[in-house]
């Protein structure tokens, strides 16, 4: 969506742009191996992927996503759920096949 950047400081005033430019309140952009970051009205907030070896990639982003909305649904900022979902990620794609997590894998 922001296209391609330099480094980060180019990531961040492009994303920073499209949020503004769209009336987004928030905006996460998920970076591979880099993890993901969140761009909102307090700036950037970088979340370093969980280092694991990777199986399966499959349904990771479906992951992030639903833990996200769970997060936030049950009273989380994005701020705090932003690295619960990259957690959870990280679980899924050290798994084979699209893959189920549970609580105790995510918070114990």
């Amino acid at each position: 969506m922001v296209g391609a950047w330099r480094d980060d400081a180019e990531l961040q005033d492009k994303a920073q742009a499209l949020r503004t430019r769209l009336a987004l309140d928030a905006l996460l952009v998920t970076r591979s191996e880099e993890g993901m970051t969140l761009f909102d009205a307090d700036g950037a907030l970088h979340v370093p992927a969980q280092a694991r070896e990777v199986f399966d990639v499959t349904g990771a982003g479906d992951t992030v996503l639903a833990t996200l909305a769970a997060m936030v649904a049950s009273g989380s900022s994005l701020r705090d759920a932003v690295p619960v979902a990259n957690r959870a990620g990280g679980i899924v794609v050290g798994k084979f096949g699209t893959s189920a997590i549970n609580t105790s894998e995510l918070f114990g």
